[in-house]
């Protein structure tokens, strides 16, 4: 087994110059048999940036509780897992990259104070019908005490997938727990000026239309901390996963339709379109053992 090649930073990455390296790298073919790097970076003693995290809440909707947000260590993560997706070897465009599913285990709440070593390298790369699915891991200590981790599934499509018949649409979902939540159209803007990812498909309509969408769409992430927010009063005492599967694109400006329900001594949890069917994502918030 190929020793992981650990790159250390002194500081983040700047995401313009990434930015601009997708760009160049967008028409990179993976070949008939694509391998994934065996690398990976780390950033040491990460400081806590108090404007930063105040404006992370504010677009996420989480309250300051003293500790960060569950998915906060994710904006530390983001620009070396960027730095990675954008290595010379990596065999994927990075701008053709769907994010499908995101797992997050804390196994304590992170102090505000506390600093944080981030590392973040590739895990498994498989075939699947739609394409290749790889995953991005990331692990964040402090003191030498993990506290943090999460697994970023990523798919490349090459055009396969299921091409059967549609299934028919689903009922509505009751109404019981269940609230509803304006979208606004500038959140795609927003977030991407606290998490670095300005992906002109979050943007604007005329930007997304250049991609094949009809207008801009909301970050994944922010879609899933947006839930979280709603649940954090709720939260498992113990350490716990944060299991999120993405599903259709949600066009912004939009309403949409949050639910949760208690469900094998966790909660599940789901956000959909205004007519309470669309799916846009499934959650599930679980114990787990250390």
């Amino acid at each position: 087994m190929t020793e992981t090649a650990i790159r250390e930073m002194r500081n983040a990455p700047s995401m313009l110059p990434l930015f601009a390296k997708a760009v160049l790298r967008a028409g990179v073919k993976p070949g008939k048999n694509p391998q994934l790097p065996a690398i990976g970076a780390r950033l040491s003693d990460v400081m806590l940036d108090a404007k930063h995290l105040a404006a992370y809440r504010k677009v996420c909707g989480f309250n300051s509780t003293g500790t960060l947000p569950i998915t906060y260590p994710h904006m530390h993560a983001h620009p070396l897992f960027m730095s990675l997706l954008l290595d010379d070897s990596f065999p994927f465009p990075a701008m053709g990259l769907v994010h499908v599913r995101n797992r997050i285990t804390q196994f304590r709440p992170i102090n505000e104070r506390e600093q944080l070593d981030v590392e973040c390298t590739f895990g498994a790369l498989d075939k699947v019908d739609a394409g290749y699915e790889f995953s991005i891991l990331t692990q964040v200590s402090t003191g030498g005490e993990h506290v943090w981790e999460s697994e970023s599934f990523m798919l490349f499509r090459t055009g396969g997938g299921n091409k059967g018949k549609k299934k028919s649409p689903p009922p509505a979902e009751p109404e019981s727990n269940t609230s509803e939540w304006k979208v606004p159209g500038d959140i795609g803007r927003r977030y991407g000026a606290v998490s670095g990812d300005r992906n002109p498909i979050h943007l604007y309509p005329f930007t997304a239309k250049l991609f094949g969408f009809k207008r801009q769409i909301a970050h994944g992430m922010w879609s899933k901390a947006r839930c979280l927010a709603e649940l954090e009063p709720e939260f498992p005492k113990q350490a716990f996963s944060v299991d999120v599967q993405f599903k259709l694109p949600l066009f912004i400006p939009a309403k949409v339709k949050f639910k949760q329900e208690p469900a094998n001594g966790g909660i599940d949890f789901k956000l959909l379109g205004a007519d309470g069917i669309k799916p846009h994502l499934f959650g599930e918030i679980r114990t787990v053992s250390e």
